[in-house]
């Protein structure tokens, strides 16, 4: 099964003319691959953040459905892939590279 992040940062690294290698060093090194990368339930605040959005605005989303999640004892965890397949969603569906 492919990687359904390594789409999005090749297509970013095609609109910036750099070699994606580059710009995945460049992200390591600003600190772009905290946390456990092996993590495969984050905490909303942890999908929050990586998705760039507020939690208030991510439970939005997750109470609608567009993204799902699990309860876990009391926490609530969202799969990884639930947060790259939305991404992937909106990319697709709003285009990629427009400006608004």
């Amino acid at each position: 099964m492919p990687q359904s992040t390594s789409l999005p940062l090749a297509q970013i690294a095609q609109l910036l003319g750099v070699p994606e290698d580059s710009l995945r060093a460049l992200i390591t090194a600003r600190g772009g691959s905290q946390g456990d990368g092996t993590l495969v339930g984050l905490t909303v605040a942890e999908a929050a953040r990586r998705m760039g959005i507020g939690r208030t605005t991510l439970y939005k989303y997750l109470s609608s459905g567009e993204i799902p999640s699990a309860k876990v004892g009391r926490l609530r965890r969202v799969p990884v892939e639930a947060v790259n397949d939305f991404l992937q969603r909106r990319l697709s569906r709003e285009g990629f590279g427009t400006a608004a």
